[in-house]
């Protein structure tokens, strides 16, 4: 493991997800899984989502179109919070799943801009 590129993915995981999340998910991690949460935190955050040429905006946005077209509703929800915390947006995210009822299918869509619509009212609570 690279811990400064470790380091530089584990502040922006905690930027785009929230710190909270963050440190729950790591702290609950065992010997099983903390492999990967390891691997995520450096390769997805640090040597991905710390590249220059994306804004973090653009990242989530393109992350919103891929986890919806893989149909991965608890991953949606988390990342659509994270795309209100990069300044995307409502406008935006709505935009984007309907880009995906076009090219992934409207159940996909369906489904996605029902999991948003519940990640944005949680979000709206949290932030008060």
């Amino acid at each position: 493991m690279n811990n400064e590129v470790f380091e530089k993915g584990l502040a922006i995981r905690k930027q785009v997800l929230g710190e909270e999340y963050v440190n729950q998910s790591i702290g609950k991690a065992d010997a099983f899984n903390r492999p990967l949460q390891e691997l995520v935190t450096e390769y997805c955050w640090g040597a991905v989502w710390g590249r220059p040429g994306l804004e973090p905006a653009e990242r989530s946005m393109i992350n919103l179109a891929m986890i919806s077209a893989l149909n991965r509703p608890h991953e949606l929800k988390l990342h659509v919070k994270g795309a209100l915390r990069n300044g995307v947006s409502k406008e935006k995210i709505s935009e984007v799943l309907l880009q995906v009822a076009i090219y992934c299918g409207v159940p996909a869509a369906v489904d996605s801009f029902r999991l948003a619509r519940e990640a944005m009212q949680e979000y709206e609570q949290e932030s008060r």
